[in-house]
C-alpha cells in the first residue's frame, strides 16, 4: 500500500508498496550475477569456493552480496553513503534481504546465531551522522529475527580512508584499529554475520575476524551490498 504517493527513487512511477524505494523494473536494471560465497568472484553459476579463492586473503566463511558495483546499485549505495540519504536503508536493507534468501537457495546459507555491523570511528560517524552498515544490520536483523548488536565491537583507531590503498596498505592501516568488549561474551554464539556495504580487498573484515576468531567464534559470515 501506498497512501502517500512515493515514487521509485530512480524512474519516479508510483510504488504499489511505498517504503520498497524502487519499483520492480527498476530492480530489475540491478546487475545480478552467480558469484562465489567464497571470495565472491563473478561465476558463470554459484559455488561456495573457486579457483580465485586460492589467490585470495579472506577469513571469513561465507560471503552474501546483492551485486556488483555499478550502474543503480552503485549510485544506490553512493547517496546513502556520501549524500547522507540515510531513508535509503530500507531499500538496500530490503536488496540485501533477498539476497540472503538467495544465498539460502543458492549457497546453502544458513542463518548466523549474531548480527553485527563493521563500526565506524566515533568521529567519522558523528561528521556522518550515521554508520550505515547499523542501519543495514538493524533492519536484517529485525526481519530476520536473529538478535543484534553494535555495543560490542568498537573501532578505536581513526584510520585514513581505504580508497586508493594497495592490500597492503589497507592491512598496515587497519592494524589494532579494532577491539572487542569485554562484555561480548562469545560462548553464546557459534556463528556470527558482519554487515558492510561495499566489501573490496577484505582487510578490515579480515582484522575483525581475527578478532573474533581469537575470542572463540567459529564461523563467521560476511553480509554486503557488493564487492568491487
Amino acid at each position: 500500500m501506498n497512501i502517500w504517493g512515493f515514487r521509485c527513487l530512480q524512474c519516479q512511477r508510483l510504488l504499489h508498496i511505498g517504503h520498497h524505494g524502487i519499483c520492480s523494473r527498476c530492480y530489475k536494471s540491478i546487475v545480478y550475477t552467480a558469484y562465489c560465497s567464497g571470495c565472491g568472484h563473478s561465476l558463470v553459476e554459484n559455488s561456495h569456493f573457486c579457483g580465485h579463492c586460492l589467490t585470495l586473503d579472506f577469513s571469513w566463511d561465507h560471503l552474501v552480496v546483492v551485486g556488483n558495483y555499478q550502474s543503480s546499485l552503485a549510485q544506490y549505495i553512493h547517496q546513502f553513503k556520501f549524500r547522507g540519504k540515510f531513508w535509503l536503508d530500507r531499500t538496500l536493507a530490503r536488496l540485501l534481504l533477498l539476497a540472503i534468501w538467495q544465498a539460502r537457495r543458492t549457497h546453502g546459507l544458513i542463518l548466523p546465531d549474531l548480527i553485527m555491523p563493521v563500526p565506524l570511528h566515533h568521529w567519522r560517524q558523528w561528521w556522518r551522522g550515521y554508520n550505515q552498515a547499523d542501519l543495514l544490520g538493524r533492519l536484517l536483523a529485525k526481519h530476520l529475527q536473529i538478535p543484534y548488536s553494535n555495543r560490542w565491537l568498537k573501532r578505536r583507531k581513526y584510520t585514513s580512508s581505504q580508497r586508493g590503498l594497495n592490500a597492503l596498505a589497507r592491512q598496515q592501516n587497519m592494524k589494532n584499529a579494532f577491539q572487542l568488549m569485554p562484555s561480548f561474551q562469545a560462548e553464546h554464539y557459534q556463528s556470527v554475520a558482519l554487515v558492510d556495504d561495499v566489501i573490496t580487498t577484505g582487510a578490515t573484515l579480515n582484522a575483525i575476524i581475527a578478532l573474533l576468531r581469537a575470542a572463540g567464534i567459529k564461523h563467521i559470515q560476511v553480509w554486503g551490498l557488493c564487492k568491487t
